[in-house]
């Protein structure tokens, strides 16, 4: 089988490996489908893709329209020997058993996406491959290319192709193969930032929900039908304001140009720029301000909190500007969920982020652990 980082971009047909069995990953499927390219599912459960290997066909619906095909792999093990690029398509939270069941299965030649990227998970891939002696290009999106529900096992409804998509690639050098394969997959809508640091601190997801869900916490558990732009009222949207204020002086001390939360809903949602709250009431009143959460157990907690404010926090206690309310948020939500959010982050964990310096975490961002790939294989 032809490695995907060393395959023509000219060819047609590539194979996709999908780790994952939810909306993106049968959004990712519908799509990569009807583009020409083989998908493969594999659901680390067994339980999302039990009906599509009983013979079942995918029905997509919305940005992506029609029914597909896509193979099944039966474990992370077929799932690697059957596919050229690997995809990471599931919640934050499953990132690191997924990466520590395919590491032992990626070849020398396969490219690995992380879509979306979250915690370092880069890093921790790459430190798994290099104990191997192996070094691929792992590129870490921003956000999805396609947003969406899957409303049954067989079903993807699909909201959005997103337009743009912020993407790096560990080690840096391998950048050029990294993006080639993201654009003859899924198109030129890719846009290449600085770096890892870079790309963890353009994602304002995390911070933007925890103003949201805090501020909206009883509509949630009531499970009200909301807007979401429309609760973005003004004491809303000064905490979104505030919060944005901390990760851009993380930026700052890291010599880094990332887009401040104000360019975010402009250039996301065509408002004008404004105060974020009016911003939000602008989205509203044009039917595009989204309907929130309508129930506590949302990814805007269970995932962004651990996986999002966390690496956040991480950072600005390395950079010397601490980000005291993304911190007080996690303390926040911990209390309202009975659960210590700080211990749940399983890949920082891993990593031992405390322990590194702000120069070794530079270093790692840009080269990823390819300098142990150089040294025989541990036993």
């Amino acid at each position: 089988m032809a490695g995907a980082s060393e395959m023509d971009v000219n060819d047609k047909g590539v194979a996709v490996g999908i780790a994952g069995a939810g909306a993106i990953a049968f959004g990712a499927a519908a799509f990569l489908e009807s583009a020409g390219h083989r998908p493969i599912l594999w659901s680390p459960s067994g339980e999302g893709t039990k009906r599509l290997a009983a013979g079942e066909k995918l029905v997509a619906k919305g940005a992506v329209e029609g029914t597909f095909r896509p193979g099944v792999a039966s474990s992370a093990k077929d799932l690697a020997e059957r596919t050229d690029v690997l995809m990471i398509a599931l919640p934050a939270y499953g990132h690191k058993s997924v990466m520590d069941a395919v590491a032992p299965h990626i070849r020398s030649d396969h490219v690995v996406l992380i879509s979306s990227h979250a915690s370092f998970g880069a890093l921790y891939l790459s430190r798994l491959l290099a104990r191997r002696g192996i070094v691929v290009p792992i590129v870490a999106w921003g956000t999805t290319v396609t947003t969406g529900r899957r409303p049954s096992p067989v079903e993807a409804s699909v909201n959005t192709v997103r337009s743009k998509v912020d993407i790096c690639t560990v080690p840096a050098a391998r950048s050029a193969e990294g993006l080639a394969v993201c654009r003859k997959l899924f198109g030129d809508r890719f846009v290449e930032r600085e770096g890892l640091l870079a790309l963890a601190l353009s994602n304002l997801n995390p911070q933007n929900h925890l103003g949201i869900a805090l501020c909206n916490m009883t509509r949630m558990e009531h499970g009200e039908s909301w807007g979401q732009g429309l609760n973005v009222t003004p004491n809303v949207g000064r905490l979104l304001e505030a919060l944005d204020r901390e990760r851009l002086a993380i930026a700052e001390v890291l010599g880094l140009s990332v887009r401040t939360i104000f360019e975010h809903f402009h250039l996301s949602f065509h408002v004008p720029v404004d105060n974020i709250s009016n911003m939000n009431q602008q989205m509203h009143r044009e039917g595009r301000g989204g309907v929130g959460p309508a129930t506590a157990d949302s990814r805007y907690v269970t995932e962004d909190v651990p996986y999002g404010l966390l690496a956040t926090v991480k950072l600005g206690a390395l950079t010397g500007r601490p980000a005291k309310l993304h911190r007080a948020g996690i303390e926040i939500f911990s209390a309202l969920y009975g659960r210590d959010f700080f211990s749940e982050n399983q890949l920082l964990g891993a990593l031992d982020l405390d322990s590194m310096s702000l120069d070794e975490l530079k270093m790692l961002s840009r080269d990823g652990y390819a300098a142990a790939a150089r040294r025989p294989a541990e036993t």
